[in-house]
């Protein structure tokens, strides 16, 4: 499950910096520009999430001990 939410990290990454590259400033929210920064800011919720998870995870791992 672990090394899961590691890949799926790195996707998000991958996928911020992708949408990063495909913004215009000047027009940030208009046309395709739009949508990139739209899904940068989901890809930014994404490695949130999972690094909730993460550490939930790791929390419970240290409750059980």
């Amino acid at each position: 499950m672990k090394i899961l939410i590691y890949i799926m990290l790195a996707l998000a990454a991958g996928l911020v910096v992708f949408n990063i590259t495909k913004l215009d400033f000047e027009n940030l929210l208009i046309g395709d520009s739009a949508v990139a920064f739209i899904c940068t800011l989901a890809g930014f919720c994404a490695m949130l999430l999972l690094t909730i998870l993460l550490i939930s995870k790791r929390i419970e791992a240290q409750s059980k001990k």
